[in-house]
């Protein structure tokens, strides 16, 4: 075994998902066990942060290769600028098209108003960067012509998959199978092109749960269906203990063809295999990269009558169901391996 006696810091600007996901919490445990030292050092938006920090900060990290995630306060990336050659190598983690994301009319305003904040910072971040890391491969080739080394990282998996004992019953009345969607506002217009489909399935079953995790967001047009749950978002921390311990049966990933979505990962697989659950995917890039429709997960076409029919595909067939989650999750396994994170980051730290 090789010793990476490499020290790296996290400047992290909040992205905790980003960081934990692709390096903190997939490849930094091995590489700590190999001599390697890091940390993350939150960085603050408040006024004079960096320049009050800035000294210490030198001084501890000094040498230290820096992993940048999606953004920086403006004091911070002005202070990095300056002091860019007393550190090692940088790199620049993103894994959402941001841009895109600034300019389409379906997202929330507020994020709309965030996301061009940052688009406006990017090329300052990446003229620091020795490369760039994008989470696929859609979204690395977006970034080549503004950047000589770009390179993709898929997401790793850093969560137990669970033993799934949940599917040992059919869906019934008494135990109705829990069908869920975990996606964020930003997914929000994806959510309501299946709305009709979740609308006809509570509707007319009685052995079905449907969670939306959208709290005060949930469109109430299916708040308002028989058993339907709306738990509020949760911190990130948060909801990964609650991924643990969750036993979802059908797991729903609509992903509508916008200039947004196409730069996504294949996150979601991931995720719903963490919940112990099969899911059902928009039939594009980047599901179509993993799943093997009928054998890891069901691939549909964008009406909404294709989704209910997949729904009740799943629900009407709960053998071939449970054998479905079974292959994803020995697929997420090895896909998301974070073994792959952990040679990617070694060799940055040569």
């Amino acid at each position: 075994m090789r010793s990476y006696h490499t020290r790296w810091v996290v400047l992290s600007d909040g992205g905790l998902p980003t960081e934990d996901i692709y390096f903190l919490e997939s490849a930094a445990p091995a590489m700590r066990t190999q001599g390697a030292m890091i940390e993350r050092a939150v960085t603050s938006r408040s006024f004079g942060a960096a320049w009050r920090y800035g000294r210490s900060f030198l001084h501890q990290y000094a040498g230290a290769n820096v992993l940048l995630c999606r953004s920086l306060p403006l004091s911070w990336l002005r202070w990095l600028e300056r002091h860019r050659q007393a550190f090692g190598y940088i790199g620049y983690l993103i894994d959402d098209d941001i841009g895109a994301a600034a300019n389409d009319p379906t997202l929330p305003p507020a994020y709309r108003k965030r996301m061009a904040r940052v688009a406006k910072l990017q090329p300052r971040l990446m003229a620091l960067s020795n490369e760039v890391i994008a989470c696929s491969a859609v979204l690395a080739e977006r970034f080549r012509p503004h950047h000589q080394c770009v390179s993709v990282l898929t997401p790793p998996l850093i969560a137990t998959l669970p033993i799934k004992t949940h599917f040992e019953s059919s869906p019934s009345s008494s135990a109705p199978w829990r069908i869920g969607f975990h996606g964020t506002r930003a997914h929000l217009n994806d959510l309501m092109h299946i709305a009709p489909a979740l609308q006809a399935i509570q509707q007319i079953r009685n052995d079905t749960q449907l969670e939306l995790m959208l709290g005060k967001h949930t469109p109430k047009a299916l708040v308002e269906l028989p058993n339907v749950l709306a738990p509020d978002p949760l911190p990130w921390h948060a909801f990964r203990s609650y991924q643990a311990k969750c036993q979802l049966h059908i797991g729903l990933a609509p992903l509508l063809n916008t200039p947004f979505n196409q730069g996504k990962s294949f996150i979601k697989f991931l995720d719903i295999a963490a919940m112990g659950g099969v899911g059902v995917y928009s039939n594009r890039y980047p599901y179509t990269d993993v799943v093997s429709d009928g054998v890891n997960g069901l691939l549909v076409e964008d009406v909404p009558e294709a989704w209910q029919a997949a729904i009740e595909q799943l629900l009407n067939n709960p053998m071939a169901t449970a054998k479905m989650a079974q292959q994803a999750a020995k697929d997420a396994s090895e896909i998301g391996n974070p073994q792959r994170a952990l040679r990617f980051w070694q060799a940055r730290a040569d």
